[in-house]
């Protein structure tokens, strides 16, 4: 047997074989997986009818958790630089745990987009040969083409390494490395491009602003490493790797600015929207206030932005503690605040009012609600089943016969 294909046969035995915990938790994942492919065949028999999707707010749920999933992917740099660039032995240590998380971040992206345009084989009118992408010309596709490459970089770059590690090999510097510093720049890309995907839209006034690109990165790097937070603790817990805790803490401090930065930024937005008091107030004035009987992202704003003011007010108190369950709450209420604020508390008012005036109100269905968490558990097993096996080749459990 050749020594590639080797390689793949020992990964899949080692995703396969796991303690009876690990079982269980796929077996959930599997799960939630099938009520949520139950939910998109529901969807695609019926059509988009059966989500609260209509003419007047196209965008919803789908969208919300792709422009979030978007920003948790960016978020791998902040492992990736301090490991390539400052060389970090402690976050060296799990960088690819942080790749790997990007990769299911971005599968989960695709995956978003693939449901909220109603049937899948539109998607072939932006493949070359089948349909058009006209790039450069349009924005969508650059969002394409970027989320594409980073998809591909963060999988070779993991990939090329952890074979290496297989054979017992030392990495050749010049097969990985210039792509790492490419992924650096790249990350930025993807959620920059995912704000002009917004701000680009002059009939939307609520998204037109300068500033949505340097909110979209800075909310990102805070939900990204709470989520990070949350995985490096589980693997230290249950997983063969000892995770630093000098890298949680750089994890802490990154989350302690880059959450204060979000709140000045949208306080930023808030100001010039209510300041001005123009006519495209209205938008901003629905979500945080209501008009009349329509306010209902009212709860989900002020709720997000409470989470997000508690977690960090944890973050802070907790300092160097080594306080774990207060550390788990604490990344798990950033990360939801933030869903909620980047997420329905973006997507949906750009909707409202309509140019016509009209105000149709939106909430996820629970088709909606049921084919999110199945994506949501599709990345996740995705991701552990990836992260078992690049740990395995790490800890040094999985090695080729010949290696070293």
């Amino acid at each position: 047997m050749g020594t590639y294909l080797r390689y793949w046969r020992d990964m899949i035995r080692t995703a396969l074989v796991g303690p009876r915990l690990y079982y269980a938790w796929l077996a959930a994942l599997a799960l939630v997986i099938a009520g949520g492919t139950a939910a998109y065949v529901m969807q695609l028999q019926h059509g988009l009818i059966v989500t609260n999707l209509s003419d007047q707010v196209s965008w919803g749920a789908y969208i919300a958790n792709f422009t979030f999933l978007v920003g948790v992917a960016a978020a791998a740099v902040l492992l990736v630089v301090p490991s390539y660039v400052y060389h970090r032995a402690d976050v060296k240590e799990v960088v690819l745990i942080g790749e790997l998380l990007a990769v299911s971040a971005i599968v989960m992206c695709l995956a978003f987009v693939t449901v909220d345009i109603g049937r899948p084989d539109r998607v072939l009118h932006m493949l070359p040969g089948f349909g058009q992408l006209n790039f450069p010309s349009s924005i969508l596709a650059w969002d394409v083409v970027v989320l594409s490459g980073y998809l591909a970089l963060n999988m070779h770059i993991p990939g090329y390494l952890l074979y290496r590690q297989y054979l017992g090999k030392p990495a050749r510097k010049r097969a990985y490395l210039p792509l790492v510093f490419l992924s650096i720049f790249w990350a930025v890309s993807i959620h920059t491009v995912t704000a002009f995907l917004y701000s680009g839209l002059g009939g939307r006034p609520f998204w037109n602003t300068a500033i949505l690109a340097p909110r979209f990165l800075v909310s990102a790097f805070a939900s990204g490493p709470s989520i990070l937070i949350i995985v490096l603790l589980a693997i230290d817990k249950w997983g063969p790797q000892d995770v630093k805790w000098s890298v949680i803490q750089l994890l802490r401090r990154i989350v302690t600015v880059m959450l204060p930065l979000n709140f000045f930024l949208l306080g930023c937005e808030v100001f010039k929207e209510f300041y001005t008091d123009a006519a495209h107030v209205i938008s901003a004035e629905y979500l945080f206030f209501g008009i009349g009987e329509h306010a209902t992202l009212v709860p989900y704003i002020w709720s997000g932005l409470a989470m997000s003011v508690v977690g960090l007010s944890i973050f802070i108190w907790l300092g160097e503690r080594d306080k774990r369950g207060w550390l788990v709450g604490a990344s798990a209420l950033v990360v939801v605040g933030v869903w909620i604020e980047k997420g329905m508390g973006l997507v949906v008012p750009g909707f409202l009012p309509t140019p016509a005036g009209d105000l149709v109100e939106y909430s996820p269905s629970w088709i909606e609600f049921f084919v999110s968490l199945g994506i949501w558990a599709l990345g996740a097993f995705i991701f552990t089943v990836l992260a078992k096996v690049a740990l395995a080749i790490q800890s040094g459990s999985l090695r080729h016969p010949s290696a070293a």
